[in-house]
């Protein structure tokens, strides 16, 4: 049995960066930059306003309260270049600005004094000062053309795709997503949700949370499948999920030290280099992590939920991580609400609620129901709260490290400084 931090370096050691490829900007949500995107355009690419109003020219200079222009002419959103002299333009929000103008006032701040037979404004009085520049967005004011907009290594979120969509970036180079392949053991597991169970049979829970965190984590869940507790059977659907080229091969249940616990020996028989088996955490002790003889990485989970959960959450997701060029990550140091007692010697991941108190402070409080079996208070958690392996006593209001329910749930402060 390793501690963690050695199991972590394991993993550091073993695991690369994946290559990179060019992907349409419109489906990059969720993928990692693998170099800059430097900015095409000035952003906005033409000065204009801010508000609905009236375009004037300042010349530089503030405009006194009770200044009056005629009404020379329009210009909606869409409109394009104009030339203007003397007077002013009625302008409508995000038009450009013509030529020859450099301040806008808003039309709340105007008295119309005329009208032209239609209705429209002919004549207008200033009832507040004006300022140069004033309600103005300036050509490249938000970015300008030759800027690095995003830095390699940004995980693209939506305001990123609004971005590129706003520069006209049709195509941006991200790293390949982890292809990850999924076998669940156990003769008791019903993947069917509609079969009627027999005696000693239960629901495959597993499968389904660890593809949906897996997708969440930024994977590729390729293949996923059921088996039996026999060699023969699990050799078979490991030859099955490589076929799908996985990255990352995963399996949950008989890692442990029973009869039915078949899978580091079988490994073993396959040509398989374990590079650990059993972690000093709980729950999740019977981790195992392997080298596959086809050169992929092989992680086999505990079966009971919270112990599955714990190896993907802390062990799994460190290398799809570090398989798509993000930084560490860094946990948040918060208080903790009530004491704990704890066997030394073993990491404890618990399950915990982040909560804020009447005072604005943020607090960790570890729920009960913390056995490996129990789902249901997985749903009332936010956050993972770690005890340190050496602790045995944790006293209130002491710091105690909070992770998020995923490695990327918590983006204000999930990584480390360059």
């Amino acid at each position: 049995m390793i501690s963690y931090r050695e199991a972590q370096g394991i993993i550091a050691e073993q695991v690369h960066c994946l290559p990179t490829e060019s992907i349409r900007s419109g489906q990059a949500l969720g993928r990692v930059l693998a170099e800059p995107v430097t900015s095409p355009i000035n952003l906005p690419s033409f000065d204009n306003t801010a508000m609905d109003g009236f375009a004037i020219a300042s010349k530089g200079v503030p405009v006194p309260v009770g200044s009056a222009w005629d009404v020379l002419g329009e210009q909606a959103a869409g409109d394009g270049i104009s030339q203007a002299t003397t007077g002013c333009w009625e302008i409508m929000t995000g038009a450009r600005i013509p030529d020859g103008y450099d301040a806008v006032i808003p039309i709340e701040q105007v008295r119309i004094t005329q009208l032209h037979p239609d209705g429209r404004p002919a004549r207008i009085e200033s009832t507040d000062i004006a300022l140069p520049g004033q309600h103005v967005r300036r050509t490249g004011e938000d970015i300008a053309h030759g800027d690095i907009a995003m830095q390699a290594g940004e995980r693209l979120a939506a305001q990123h795709v609004m971005l590129l969509a706003g520069l006209g970036i049709s195509h941006v180079q991200a790293i390949r997503e982890p292809r990850v392949a999924l076998i669940c053991t156990g003769r008791e597991l019903v993947d069917d949700v509609d079969q009627v169970l027999i005696e000693g049979q239960i629901r495959n829970s597993n499968g389904p949370f660890l593809a949906a965190r897996l997708a969440a984590a930024g994977a590729r869940v390729v293949h996923v499948q059921t088996v039996s507790d026999e060699p023969e059977v699990f050799i078979a659907a490991l030859n099955r999920s490589l076929e799908f080229v996985p990255d990352i091969v995963m399996s949950t249940g008989a890692v442990s030290m029973g009869r039915y616990d078949f899978v580091p020996d079988t490994l073993l028989r396959e040509n398989a280099k374990i590079l650990f088996h059993k972690v000093a955490i709980r729950p999740g002790k019977p981790l195992l992590f392997a080298r596959l003889a086809g050169g992929q990485l092989y992680f086999g989970l505990p079966g009971n939920p919270v112990s599955s959960a714990v190896g993907l959450r802390f062990f799994v997701e460190t290398a799809i991580r570090a398989m798509t060029g993000l930084l560490p990550e860094r946990s948040l140091l918060v208080p903790i609400k009530t004491a704990m007692k704890k066997k030394p010697g073993f990491r404890f991941h618990q399950k915990a609620g982040l909560q804020v108190d009447e005072n604005g402070r943020l607090f960790a409080e570890v729920l009960s129901g913390q056995e490996s079996f129990r789902i249901r208070p997985m749903l009332q958690s936010n956050a993972w709260v770690v005890l340190p392996e050496e602790a045995e006593h944790i006293s209130a209001e002491s710091l105690v490290e909070v992770y998020g329910l995923g490695h990327l749930e918590f983006p204000f402060s999930r990584e480390l400084s360059p």
